[in-house]
């Protein structure tokens, strides 16, 4: 954004020269280069042209080359705002008419604070950076309704310089919507947004002029007054969302305070394992209600191979159990085969049943284990 580089007004020379010549002694230093000193206008200039490019950049907001220019932005801005103060160039007994056309961009200045000011990340400082961003805001709206600069509706000043317990006291009782002020809301909402529209097309055919330098007082002076009706609407959709999120922000801040407030819970006892049956009668009959109920731990397992000697980690080879396993047949089937020997009659009347059976019966007869 290129501004006509005219010198102050009328406003300006009322000062002291040599005091105004040691307030145009701003130094300011960028990347490296030399030491500059900057009029108010050009302070302005360089403020608002930091602005467009941050709104303009595809780089992420949170980066650190972003938020370094949005910090010398501002600092160029802030530096405009305290010099501006010390000229006194507007008052509420003027008219729009009587303000020079010259003075009609410092108008802007507190806006282009708030907007730049609201481009600041980070957490810890979001409050306070939306409340100074509404406070700018504010201040704006209040001087371009002094001038009557466009018609609309001032919104209310939020009580949010005291404490969150404060604001919210101040703030008006939930009740029943009125959907009478809802579609009124929505209607301002549909019109601000149609005057938004209708005010950058017709800045878009008077900035060609004002940047090329051949723009005459008239020109200049409605390129002026259509940038700040169209920052008119931008400052009052601003303060609704920063209405918004200063309303969350507080509770968040609420909520942990009270967390903080909160004494320190006490451990929980760790809860004791149970098993869910389908009645008290089931629990004490069939147990569990499953097959798969473990009968030891793993320490017991663990203690019951060691004393067995059958551990791989005490040198052991694991064919001792399997050894055992083998002995016990074998000493089963010399028992059978010493009752044979010996005519026991309850074995061979068993053996004679067996094959008996076997007679009459296929192989597998009977077998129907998991056959449904």
């Amino acid at each position: 954004m290129v501004l006509e580089p005219e010198l102050l007004d009328k406003h300006t020379k009322k000062t002291d020269p040599g005091s105004h010549d040691k307030m145009a002694e701003h130094e300011n230093r960028e990347d490296g280069g030399s030491l500059e000193p900057c009029r108010l206008p050009e302070l302005l200039q360089r403020g608002w042209s930091t602005l467009e490019e941050v709104e303009r950049t595809d780089e992420p907001l949170a980066s650190t080359g972003l938020q370094a220019r949005v910090k010398r932005g501002l600092g160029l801005l802030e530096e405009a705002s305290s010099r501006l103060a010390l000229l006194d160039l507007f008052s509420r007994n003027e008219g729009l008419e009587e303000l020079a056309t010259a003075d009609l961009k410092y108008l802007l200045l507190p806006a282009l604070l708030g907007a730049l000011g609201l481009k600041q990340t980070g957490r810890e400082r979001r409050l306070q950076v939306v409340r100074a961003a509404r406070a700018h805001f504010m201040g704006f709206l209040k001087r371009c309704k002094d001038y009557d600069v466009s018609p609309f509706n001032l919104p209310r000043d939020r009580a949010d310089t005291g404490s969150p317990e404060e604001a919210s006291a101040a703030q008006p009782k939930p009740c029943a919507p009125d959907l009478v002020s809802m579609a009124a809301q929505r209607q301002a909402k549909i019109e601000r947004y149609r005057q938004r529209k209708e005010l950058e097309a017709r800045l878009s055919d008077v900035r060609e002029a004002v940047e090329s330098g051949q723009a005459d007082d008239e020109v200049s002076r409605d390129f002026y007054l259509l940038n700040v009706r169209r920052w008119v609407t931008v400052c009052l959709e601003e303060i609704e969302s920063i209405d918004q999120e200063v309303e969350i922000l507080e509770k968040m801040d609420g909520l942990k305070q009270h967390a903080a407030n909160q004494p320190a819970q006490p451990a929980r006892p760790p809860m004791k394992p149970f098993i869910l049956t389908k009645d008290a009668v089931q629990a004490k009959v069939f147990g569990a209600g499953y097959p798969s109920l473990a009968t030891m731990t793993v320490d017991d397992w663990y203690e019951q191979h060691r004393k067995r000697g059958a551990m791989p980690d005490q040198g052991i080879p694991s064919r001792v159990v399997v050894d055992e396993d083998v002995d016990a047949k074998e000493r089963e089937e010399e028992d059978k085969e010493k009752k044979a020997e010996n005519d026991d009659e309850e074995s061979l009347l068993r053996a004679r049943n067996w094959d008996v059976w076997k007679d009459t019966h296929r192989r597998g007869y009977g077998n129907r284990h998991n056959m449904g």
